[in-house]
């Protein structure tokens, strides 16, 4: 496709953009000669890894580099100011920056609760800005503010303006976000990881919002995710970033249908498919061969064009499931539960009185076979998590029975179950948190098998350890590193390191892999069923993304509300699902194919032709 446009039709334009960042281990060249543009009321995205350079992008735009450390050094961005005409971004001051952020460019940030401040309500945050950049008064800037939380859908708009940040939801802090970028009506918003760890429905209408707030102010917005599938979604062009470097740009169709770098290829491959249950998922290393100058080409195999291309035709068929299927439901229940319920009471008045409950599991039932893995899928607040951590009875349930192996969970002595803690797991959802900052992750290793006396002595556990290290694509080296040394899915894997120490027959695995890229997500996927193999582990796999659910599982429960909506094999309950709320939570999910682009692009020319 022919690009027609001129540079008059730039809002922005980045050209050989260079930003360095000196660190204790050398240059590190985080934006490395990057040169693009977006039109007004075009949405691009911007793709790639942790560290490809996409975020560092966006923070150079802004002009939020940590300094010293971080600096533009090369490069120029231009932006055509509507107060201001055309300016150079790199040149100004921080004075000068100042009248831009805010009032002509803003941004979203990835995690809103470390965007917002804990100790002021979500209302006074919003008219601080107000104030700021449009001079109003304080009661015009309350008006608008409740405005703007009307127009981004919060329910209670008025409640919400007095509630502090951890009063409310990640979904409906994202929204305040968004309403603080929108105060001053921008003509650039950048979007930065914006939806990443929200549930599918939630992201879904974060979405959709974007788009109605884009054609509604013909604004620009340049879209930043690890996400393929987000971005078909959005964006109207695609730039592909690895290393610091642009290495695919072009329309959404075309970087779909035909993406011609490996990167894209193995990006496009690493999610999961809905269509067709993978054995492996291919990981954007399967597509590519990485020189000593780091040239990239493609990674060939003697029939197919890559390792990651005969991957995608290496799915389970219907024989191979319903033998599986079979095998697993033959046997006796690994963990029974009956009629479980947790309930938190809701306090009011001076001495506590319970006004009320909080049903957050509510009388479910459900069996889980030996080596099995079954999914708890449904959105936030629904009680997957509180089910799951009922079961370890780190919550301590309201009634019902949890019958591990015959053993009943619920009415075992303090004693007993603490014995019982080395043979059931729990895998947390964000691995920094879950991990001692002052403890080597050696120690960390070793410290529950020497707890409950596994091993006869630290020399023989500091080596099973380093095997486990090892078993999970770890180093011995790193035995004695600490966990700030680490990314995020080196982290997760230490954590899954810990879990395997005590050898367990059941491991839950809350929200494991949300926060990840897709690439890392792929490769703890492929590991954590790999080890399943391995140590013959029964699992509950805990996720509010159905399609990664659907990958890992054998059997799905849907839950809402506390209750049970559905249950059953995972390509039964996607390909004929029984509940309306199983089908919104299936139509949500961001596909990428190329029938849902077309309607999307189709969609998106009607609107721009309507507009003018």
């Amino acid at each position: 496709m022919i690009d027609e446009s001129k540079p008059e039709d730039y809002l922005l334009e980045v050209k050989n953009l260079q930003t360095y960042f000196n660190t204790d281990n050398g240059l590190v060249k985080a934006v490395d000669d990057v040169s693009f543009y977006i039109r007004k009321g075009e949405t691009i995205g911007i793709v790639g890894e942790s560290g490809s350079g996409k975020s560092v992008t966006s923070l150079s735009i802004m002009k939020l580099l940590p300094r010293p450390i971080g600096e533009i050094v090369g490069g120029e961005i231009i932006f055509n100011s509507p107060t201001r005409g055309q300016i150079d971004l790199v040149g100004l001051s921080e004075k000068e920056m100042q009248h831009e952020r805010g009032n002509e460019i803003a941004m979203i940030f990835q995690e809103p609760m470390t965007s917002l401040n804990p100790v002021y309500t979500c209302g006074n945050q919003v008219m601080e800005a107000i104030m700021l950049h449009q001079k109003m008064s304080k009661k015009e800037a309350k008006v608008l503010t409740i405005e703007l939380f009307k127009k981004v859908e919060l329910p209670r708009p008025e409640a919400i303006f007095d509630s502090y940040p951890h009063q409310i939801s990640g979904g409906q802090k994202q929204r305040v976000m968004i309403a603080m970028a929108m105060s001053c009506e921008p003509s650039l918003l950048i979007a930065d990881e914006p939806t990443t760890a929200l549930d599918v429905t939630v992201q879904a209408k974060i979405l959709e919002l974007m788009r109605q707030l884009r054609d509604e102010k013909n604004m620009s917005i340049i879209f930043i995710t690890h996400d393929l599938g987000v971005i078909a979604e959005i964006a109207d062009r695609v730039l592909v970033m690895y290393h610091g470097k642009i290495v695919e740009q072009g329309t959404v169709w075309d970087i779909f249908s035909n993406p011609k770098h490996p990167y894209t290829k193995g990006l496009l491959a690493c999610r999961p498919r809905l269509d067709i249950k993978l054995k492996v998922l291919p990981i954007v290393s399967d597509f590519m061969d990485v020189d000593a100058l780091g040239k990239i080409t493609e990674k060939e195999t003697q029939h197919f064009s890559s390792i990651g291309e005969a991957l995608l035709f290496n799915f389970e068929g219907d024989d191979e499931i319903e033998e599986k299927r079979a095998k697993i439901m033959q046997q006796t229940p690994h963990l029974e539960i009956k009629n479980l319920k947790t309930y938190f009471p809701i306090s009011t008045g001076l001495f506590g009185k319970v006004k009320g409950y909080v049903k957050a599991v509510d009388d479910v039932s459900f069996n889980i076979y030996p080596g099995e893995t079954v999914g708890l899928v449904g959105e936030s607040g629904c009680g997957k998590t509180t089910l799951g951590r009922t079961i370890l009875r780190l919550i301590e349930p309201t009634a019902g029975e949890i019958l591990l192996e015959g053993m009943d969970i619920v009415r075992m002595k303090k004693e007993d179950l603490r014995k019982l803690r080395k043979d059931i797991q729990i895998i947390f959802q964000d691995p920094y948190s879950s991990l001692n900052p002052r403890m080597t992750i050696g120690e960390a290793i070793i410290e529950p098998m020497r707890v409950n006396k596994i091993l006869h002595s630290d020399y023989s556990r500091k080596k099973h350890a380093i095997e486990l290290l090892e078993t999970v694509s770890l180093k011995a080296e790193h035995f004695e590193r600490y966990p700030h040394e680490f990314s995020g899915g080196q982290r997760q894997r230490i954590c899954i390191a810990r879990a395997l120490a005590l050898n367990p027959k059941f491991i839950i695995c809350d929200e494991s892999v949300s926060a990840l890229d897709v690439s890392v997500q792929a490769q703890v996927l492929n590991l954590l069923n790999k080890l399943k193999e391995q140590f013959n582990f029964t699992c509950i796999f805990i996720s509010h993304d159905l399609s990664v659910v659907k990958f890992m599982s054998d059997r799905m429960i849907v839950m809402n509300k506390g209750v049970i909506e559905e249950m059953g094999y995972s390509e039964d309950i996607y390909n004929n699902p029984k509940s309306e709320y199983t089908k919104k939570l299936i139509s949500a999910i961001p596909r990428g194919d190329l029938e849902d682009i077309r309607k999307t692009q189709l969609k998106r020319k009607g609107k721009i032709i309507t507009s003018l």
